[in-house]
């Protein structure tokens, strides 16, 4: 895979690198994976509370961990802005922290004989409720060899992100863990179909492939993006892999009502032209804009 350093973002560079002495050092990665592992920490830091009544918290966690947290603690503030909560993101989800604290796993929203209303006194969960299981999905690529055990194959994904293999097992060899394996896309394959809804495999094989939506310079992920036609559909544009990319829901708006437009170099490579008559090349590297000849 080729780049052109000056189009190449930090973290991209970042990436490769990482990827790079996974693979071709993979002692060292080995030793840097356990270092991690040994260096996971959460501290509260109790002794230092402010005047104000608030204490800081940092640390370090698996990824699995930080993820089902994370949902969860989103789970608990957006329960207290449904109950009534006026207090800004941040602070419902502090609150929530100290919900989970408590064993709090759902926020009632009112007494019925008085009323209704927000409770602020939160309580633990009775033993007697239903217990619900907060989930959170880590989509992970790891090439065949790498599951049969190939030492050779030291780097998995996630997302855009490398992860080394042996990590991977160690999600994957969790008690709770769930494993939903999926068939492999083809990214060369040309998928085509009869129809203007796209199906999940092309969205998928869309989702792979870009990464992000495909406007200049967006970087909003691909799987909460809507699906384009680049040539409209109304327009003789088949639903097909060479006519398909994920575009953001504003720049999905700006491109069908504000006379933007763009042509599919290549797979993944895309060129748009600006009501104003500027163009700009779009690939996994980043944007460009491009130079136009004059006549």
């Amino acid at each position: 895979m080729g780049y052109c350093a000056h189009k190449v973002s930090y973290a991209e560079v970042e990436r490769q690198i990482t990827t790079a002495i996974a693979r071709f050092d993979p002692e060292q990665a080995e030793k840097l994976r356990r270092q991690a592992a040994d260096g996971r920490t959460l501290d509260i830091h109790t002794e230092a509370m402010s005047l104000e009544g608030t204490i800081e918290i940092n640390g370090t966690l698996d990824a699995q961990d930080a993820l089902d947290l994370d949902t969860a603690i989103s789970r608990l503030a957006a329960d207290r802005k449904a109950a009534g909560s006026t207090e800004s993101l941040d602070v419902r989800r502090a609150q929530a922290a100290g919900d989970l604290a408590r064993g709090q796993d759902t926020l009632p929203f009112g007494d019925q004989d008085r009323g209704g209303g927000f409770e602020t006194g939160l309580r633990p969960s009775s033993t007697t409720e239903k217990s619900i299981k907060i989930t959170r999905l880590i989509d992970l690529h790891i090439h065949q060899a790498g599951v049969f055990g190939d030492p050779n194959v030291t780097v998995g994904r996630c997302g855009r992100r490398p992860v080394l293999v042996e990590t991977i097992r160690e999600w994957c060899g969790a008690p709770d863990t769930v494993i939903n394996l999926k068939p492999v896309r083809d990214l060369a394959e040309h998928i085509h179909v009869a129809a203007y809804e796209h199906p999940d495999r092309l969205i998928e094989q869309d989702d792979l492939v870009d990464h992000h939506c495909v406007f200049p310079w967006c970087t909003r992920p691909a799987e909460r993006c809507d699906h384009d036609h680049v040539i409209s559909y109304n327009k003789g544009g088949p639903t097909c892999s060479c006519n398909s990319a994920p575009l953001c829901r504003g720049h999905h708006r700006l491109k069908t009502h504000g006379r933007w437009s763009y042509d599919v170099l290549d797979r993944g490579t895309y060129l748009w032209h600006s009501p104003h008559g500027h163009a700009y090349k779009r690939d996994h590297t980043g944007t460009e804009p491009v130079q136009r000849r004059r006549p």
